[in-house]
């Protein structure tokens, strides 16, 4: 990463904005110059990035050209919807953090340690997937690879971080300005708008975006989402059937030597991935891995993740350096 990139952000006033801008300087991104965007209400604020303010700019049709080299979009897909686009087709790499352009068939859905091969030079935007998808088909991946899938299983339980602001505030406040039932007191089975079919919008792009991002068009999968009164980190526990039966040592190997995963699977000494030690981690958590007796072939593993960092803003930074260590930029 020898070469300077003109980097721009634009929701940069948010939680995942930030958090963009926070990776890109920790893990010392090669940054010539850096341009932050937010709306009309947060333009003339002043940004620090290396001991140096940098002034918020309205996010406007004209405001994306080059030089700039890589947008991170965090403005949610409205925006993201208006000007990517536009971005992209000027050659500015676009990674946009809303779920618009996820299941575009045109458009690449990237977890870099899962399908990042899959990349090009033609590849100008960029979704990124669901927090929860994400940390969860890394280890699937790791099944796949090894054993073949058939079927899987989710059940999500997610922080309240998910929800942005209003979700923390009604953690933390015990109100229910974002919630229809105080989290504080409940875990309550619904994340976005329920469909005809009875499955949320969440769970469908858990469904949806694990099929795509995997390579499995066909892949049999269901998912409840489930919202927890626990401020950062999602949990997810999966149920996969694969073709092939498994040695969970063997497994757990594999597992931990996979990049981005961490294996905590001591039962017997109560160790197994905790929310609360996922936050701030890069990692994705895996552990209390089981067969499950009632099927053969068939295993229950617990995935846990930071859903602002690996969920969110770390997976677009290493997407961009992914592009940028295979010269695809």
């Amino acid at each position: 990463m020898s070469k300077g990139y003109h980097v721009a952000i634009t929701g940069i006033t948010g939680v995942v904005g930030q958090e963009i801008l926070d990776l890109l300087i920790e893990r010392e991104f090669p940054i010539k110059e850096l341009s932050v965007f937010a709306s009309a209400r947060s333009a003339g604020r002043k940004i620090d990035f290396k001991g140096q303010e940098v002034e918020v700019q309205e996010l406007t049709e004209n405001s994306l050209v080059p030089p700039i080299d890589i947008v991170f979009f965090a403005a949610g897909g409205d925006m993201s919807a208006k000007y990517s686009p536009a971005a992209s087709e000027k050659g500015i790499t676009v990674i946009d953090n809303s779920s618009h352009f996820r299941m575009d068939e045109d458009i690449k859905l990237i977890v870099p340690e899962v399908n990042g091969d899959t990349l090009t030079k033609d590849d100008h935007l960029i979704a990124n997937p669901n927090c929860s998808t994400i940390q969860s088909v890394v280890p699937l991946k790791v099944l796949d690879d090894n054993y073949g899938l058939k079927r899987v299983i989710y059940n999500t339980y997610q922080a309240v971080s998910g929800a942005g602001a209003a979700g923390i505030k009604d953690l933390e406040e015990g109100t229910t300005d974002n919630f229809p039932f105080l989290i504080t007191e409940t875990a309550i089975p619904q994340i976005d708008d329920f469909t005809e079919s009875g499955y949320t919008k969440e769970e469908l792009k858990m469904i949806d975006e694990s099929r795509k991002i995997l390579g499995h068009d066909d892949l049999p999968v269901t998912a409840t989402a489930i919202r927890v009164p626990i401020k950062n980190s999602h949990g997810v526990s999966i149920n996969a059937e694969l073709k092939k039966d498994v040695d969970l040592e063997t497994l757990r190997q594999q597992i931990e030597d996979f990049p981005g995963l961490k294996l905590v699977d001591n039962p017997a000494k109560q160790e197994y991935p905790l929310q609360s030690e996922a936050s701030g981690i890069d990692d994705i958590l895996v552990g209390r891995l089981r067969h499950d007796f009632s099927m053969n072939n068939t295993i229950n593993l617990w995935v846990v993740a930071d859903n602002i960092r690996k969920g969110a803003a770390l997976n677009s930074v290493q997407i961009a350096e992914y592009m940028v260590e295979h010269d695809l930029i």
